[in-house]
């Protein structure tokens, strides 16, 4: 069973009789007495792919999706979807953008340690590394000595993925970033 606290992106329950995902969710505490923390999740059915949000009391606990994981690799995108082969079967499977939800700003060749979601033997989804490394397409020049505190600035990767980094980096330098929540964390050490 998964209780409220085991939520974070990527986590797959048995939401009301359907297998879920769970793609973003936040955690709100109402000032109330006596009232319990509310998490604000946004769903996604793993067969048919439809996204809803829900709101769900802490505490509350769901069953858990009987699936099977694979290895995955990335082979190409084709414009509209993102093909892969699953690395046990050899099988190749595509997804599109609905059915990746915000995912697919994370794939770039050479991507390792993806893998493929199955429910009753079909792919549903992939699940992501917790870190990925992107090159930087885009970003303001950096300004020396401008401030004592550290400052971040838009960054535009080679995906569309618009990210938060530190003033030191620069347009051309490989970083790595966080596929939960899309956070910089560190520069890519090639």
């Amino acid at each position: 069973m998964l209780d409220t606290s085991a939520f974070k992106k990527g986590v797959c329950l048995v939401f009301k009789g359907m297998p879920c995902m769970i793609t973003d969710y936040s955690v709100s505490t109402p000032t109330a007495r006596g009232a319990n923390t509310i998490f604000k999740t946004k769903l996604r059915h793993l067969v048919t792919g439809q996204l809803f949000n829900e709101s769900i009391r802490s505490g509350d606990k769901f069953e858990e999706v009987d699936m099977e994981r694979h290895g995955a690799s990335y082979l190409y995108n084709d414009g509209s979807s993102w093909h892969f082969m699953d690395d046990e079967t050899f099988d190749q499977f595509e997804l599109n953008a609905d059915q990746l939800a915000g995912d697919e700003q994370y794939i770039v060749d050479g991507i390792e340690g993806v893998q493929a979601v199955l429910i009753d033997g079909s792919v549903v989804g992939i699940q992501l590394p917790m870190v990925v490394t992107l090159s930087v397409t885009e970003c303001d020049p950096t300004i020396k000595g401008a401030t004592a505190q550290a400052q971040l600035k838009p960054a535009k990767c080679e995906t569309g993925l618009e990210v938060q980094v530190p003033a030191y980096v620069e347009a051309g330098e490989r970083i790595r970033v966080d596929t939960r929540d899309g956070h910089f964390v560190e520069r890519a050490k090639d």
